[in-house]
């Protein structure tokens, strides 16, 4: 029964991965149709196509010849699913070619095309919104970063911070909300860590601050949880406002953890793909799944926030073959008000592409190699 729950959860997980590519490929598609750009293809998936149908549209063709115009049947959209959930596409005519097509990419004013290409992210930050706010929906009080008390023998009460406080940084990561809190004391140094709280309207500074820890099985230390905090009554307003900012706390903690990636600070044994991915939703669900089905349903959908997040930030990062790749090109359109040759910018994200989709194999099976033997690549 646990082997069928297991692939379940796995079978969920991907799926629910798959809905978060959909989410960032329909605010390519849904913009590009307002915007009048003419869409091939819109696939969720990539390689071998499992199931696909083809809709044509009419367009109104006006005859300089006749007092009328007349609708002609134009090749439409291909809708299509494919074999693996790992990525999908909005190809829309002209997008990496020139066409002479009224309804091509290129030929759409640049504001328009900066919009098509941002759209993706932007649907996945508002996704993460939406899900934070039925998360927080479901709580009684919305957290706050103000200390309300503390538990017997605390660390940080002993260090000098006092009821009233509110955390303002740790180890020089800013808080802003509770998430914020939460992260920054996963990154702490639980030795000797800096704390600054805010106490009536000044900001002071603990040095050297032990946290409270203990004993993991396998001989780690984790941080033990010695203080509580205020918090809000929960109103329609507080749960938009709370969501919102918890939302820019998880772009900031994708921010934080992608530099961590490039100081080092973080191994690429912790980068993880869509088979990692969906292992870590299947777990988190099995944990939920031990306090009841809602508990592993928010464990779901606190994964999903947090990847749906991830991948509107890192699809924004000035990298030839992402969105944000894309971006620059049409920021340099704007500015030199003609576009970047088309040569050398498919040239560009050619090999971006071809960089990205080599990075993805390899995490592919670093993935695979954890699942196997608890450990991927550099592990």
């Amino acid at each position: 029964m646990d082997i069928l729950v297991n692939v379940a959860l796995v079978v969920i997980a991907v799926l629910l991965f798959g809905l978060i590519i959909f989410v960032h490929e329909f605010g390519h598609f849904f913009t590009a149709k307002l915007s009048g750009i003419r869409v091939n293809e819109f696939a969720i998936g990539m390689g071998p196509t499992i199931f696909k149908f083809h809709r044509k549209h009419k367009r109104r063709k006006e005859d300089a010849h006749a007092a009328v115009s007349s609708e002609t049947e134009q090749d439409g959209t291909q809708y299509s699913l494919r074999l693996f959930p790992i990525g999908g596409y909005c190809a829309m005519e002209g997008e990496n070619e020139e066409s002479d097509d009224d309804g091509a990419f290129g030929n759409k004013p640049v504001w328009k095309r900066i919009i098509v290409v941002s759209a993706g992210a932007v649907m996945n930050i508002l996704a993460g919104i939406v899900l934070m706010m039925i998360l927080l929906g479901q709580q009684n009080l919305l957290a706050t970063t103000q200390i309300a008390s503390f538990s017997e023998n605390s660390a940080l009460q002993a260090a000098g911070l006092e009821v009233g406080d509110a955390f303002y940084k740790i180890d020089g990561y800013r808080i802003y909300t509770d998430r914020d809190l939460l992260f920054a004391l996963s990154m702490a140094d639980l030795s000797s860590a800096d704390i600054e709280v805010a106490r009536d309207g000044q900001v002071i500074l603990f040095s050297d601050i032990a946290f409270q820890t203990a004993e993991n099985e396998d001989g780690s230390e984790s941080f033990v949880r010695d203080f509580t905090v205020y918090g809000v009554p929960k109103t329609v307003g507080t749960v938009l406002v709370k969501s919102c900012a918890d939302t820019v706390s998880v772009v900031r903690m994708v921010w934080a953890s992608l530099a961590g990636l490039v100081t080092g600070k973080f191994s690429f044994n912790e980068m993880a793909g869509p088979i990692g991915t969906a292992s870590a939703i299947s777990q988190a669900a099995s944990i939920g799944l031990q306090q009841g089905f809602v508990s592993a349903l928010n464990n779901i959908l606190l994964m999903m926030l947090i990847i749906t997040v991830n991948l509107g930030i890192v699809n924004l990062l000035p990298l030839p073959a992402l969105d944000g790749g894309r971006l620059v090109f049409l920021i340099l359109e704007a500015i030199r008000r003609k576009p970047v040759n088309p040569k050398y910018e498919g040239i560009i994200h050619a090999v971006g592409f071809a960089a990205l989709i080599g990075l993805m194999i390899v995490i592919t099976y670093s993935d695979v190699l954890r699942l196997i033997t608890g450990k991927g690549l550099g592990g």
